[in-house]
């Protein structure tokens, strides 16, 4: 099987020489013959899972990225991983082992790919932390590859009212407190998630698949496509073909992933007031890409901002009507136009500026996406916070009505279903600010998300009136006066640890600080690590490994 006809390929490696023989005939029992042998052997990596509607279709747009991949001389080989939803394990243990997944879907697309010698990979990917896994593996591994995201699900109806999952959330809080009865409660269940898809307002994924695209990893265009659009299956089977142009003549990752892509990416978030685990998540991708990136370049990014998109959770629209108002480039043309973007490489072979203009301009009269001048907010939707609860950062959430200071005392709670309880039996008053610690990287372990508890104060009609913070991750459906990713977390030691109930807590955006207003460290002396909460298996392991939550909570030692 000579191959002196051609460039060499990564895949030679296993499949070339007399002394290949038995992985050719291996390959041959999967119904590859000399012809598909002498191509590149390219990996299309899906996430598919029925658990959920989030990865639901993946599997048929699979189907159709190679078909693109074989109609433009390549040979596809198919990988699923797995996928954690979080919608479903929110509020229970399952969510631990959300963040710990991300680590373990990028690590197992590079296994998969370089086990292989595989010369280029696809990767299709749906909720929270498939996304950025999939930018993490194909900058870790920098081979020719392109992610899709698979869409956003589409809004449920109920009445004259458009839901999402988000509502289902703060209907069990309106429910808990007596406002809504059981009939209500079902009715908004059963209306809000129609298919399949992802959370349909600017939550994480959407905010993540915006990221995508700004990173230059994705298609511009095609991660705004809903998922069961009829467009969708073409967009899969363009982005195969696009691939097996990248093998030919690049960029790599890496040549597109650079620090003025990771300024776009936190520049469309702060835009669109979008989900604050994108700040965890571009540390990680950054981390991976060799690029210097930190957290005081997403206050940068979010205090030169605006917020021009009009999205839920705050705002009034979903993912659905973001693409019929034109999609991420909508968004991108208004932050160019106020030359708020820098041009960069994407893997369409087009730098960004070249894509934003040869984009379809939005539809007249479309008031999902505004131009910076007439913003929504004149500022991103978070900011950085230092002070003696966080002195390696932390992230204050301005989504919502924007309240951006708030004093008073500390309710605290070791971990989420304690607070959760709490709100549920009305033991949360106007006022306070409530604690949840023992939730972060290593403490929980893995760092959930607190939408049961935000939700469910919303629900109850605390969400203005009522604080939390908390060594954890908030979704991208929470709003509120809400901190998260403290740091360092109580499980290392972190001030959050040394909180009493009824300690006076103080939380300024002006100032950028976030403080106990007593003495802590006369506390230091009789605090004693918790006993770690899992002891066996891949979070144990996770929650020795992991690091800080400001440098992304990777697990790779720097």
């Amino acid at each position: 099987m000579s191959s002196s006809h051609r460039k060499p390929l990564r895949s030679d490696a296993i499949k070339s020489g007399p002394d290949r023989a038995p992985a050719r005939a291996m390959l041959r029992a999967t119904g590859l013959d000399d012809a598909a042998l002498r191509k590149p052997l390219v990996a299309v990596v899906h996430t598919w899972s029925d658990v959920s509607p989030c990865n639901l279709n993946l599997r048929d747009l699979a189907a159709a990225a190679a078909a693109g991949v074989r109609a433009a001389g390549g040979t596809p080989v198919e990988f699923n991983t797995i996928a954690v939803t979080d919608g479903i394990a929110m509020g229970t243990a399952g969510m631990r082992a959300s963040l710990v997944s991300r680590e373990v879907i990028a690590d197992s697309i590079e296994l998969a790919v370089e086990g292989h010698c595989l010369d280029a990979v696809l990767v299709l990917c749906g909720c929270d932390k498939t996304i950025p896994a999939a930018a993490m593996a194909l900058a870790r591994m920098d081979i020719p590859g392109l992610a899709l995201y698979g869409g956003s699900i589409a809004h449920g109806v109920l009445g004259a009212r458009h839901l999402t999952v988000q509502d289902v959330f703060e209907a069990v809080g309106a429910h808990g407190a007596g406002t809504l009865d059981d009939a209500g409660l079902r009715a908004v269940e059963t209306h809000a998630c129609p298919g399949a898809g992802a959370c349909g307002g600017q939550f994480t994924a959407n905010t993540m698949a915006m990221v995508l695209t700004a990173l230059g990893l994705s298609l511009p265009g095609a991660n705004d496509v809903p998922a069961t659009d009829s467009a969708k299956r073409a967009i899969a089977q363009r982005c195969g073909e696009q691939l097996m142009q990248l093998l030919a003549h690049g960029p790599l990752p890496r040549e597109v992933l650079t620090p003025a892509a990771f300024r776009n990416a936190a520049r469309m978030v702060a835009a669109t007031a979008g989900s604050t685990n994108a700040v965890l998540h571009l540390l990680a991708i950054a981390h991976e890409a060799g690029v210097a990136f930190t957290l005081e370049d997403f206050e940068t990014a979010s205090r030169s901002t605006p917020v021009i998109a009009d999205l839920k959770p705050a705002g009034r629209y979903t993912a659905v009507e973001l693409s019929a108002a034109g999609g991420t480039m909508t968004v991108a043309r208004m932050l160019h136009q106020a030359g708020m973007l820098e041009d960069t490489p994407t893997v369409s072979g087009r730098g960004l500026f070249a894509e934003i203009a040869a984009a379809p301009p939005p539809p007249e009269g479309q008031d999902v996406v505004r131009p910076v001048s007439a913003p929504l907010k004149p500022r991103g939707g978070f900011t950085i916070l230092y002070g003696n609860l966080a002195p390696e950062g932390c992230i204050l959430k301005l989504a919502g009505a924007g309240r951006t200071q708030f004093e008073g005392p500390a309710r605290v709670f070791e971990n989420e279903s304690e607070a959760f309880a709490a709100v549920q039996a009305g033991a949360i008053r106007a006022g306070d600010v409530v604690v949840i610690r023992n939730e972060g990287p290593a403490g929980g372990p893995g760092m959930r998300e607190m939408l049961a508890v935000t939700a469910a104060l919303v629900g109850r009609g605390l969400g203005g009136s009522v604080a939390l913070i908390t060594d954890g991750r908030f979704s991208g459906a929470t709003h509120g006066v809400m901190v998260g990713h403290i740091a360092p977390e109580a499980a290392r030691g972190g001030p959050i640890a040394l909180l009493r109930d009824g300690d006076a807590l103080r939380i300024d955006g002006e100032t950028r600080r976030i403080d106990a207003l007593i003495d802590l460290e006369t506390r230091r002396g009789g605090w004693t690590p918790r006993p770690p909460t899992v002891t066996r298996g891949a979070l144990a392991k996770y929650a020795r490994m992991v690091g800080s939550a400001a440098r992304g909570a990777i697990t790779e030692t720097e």
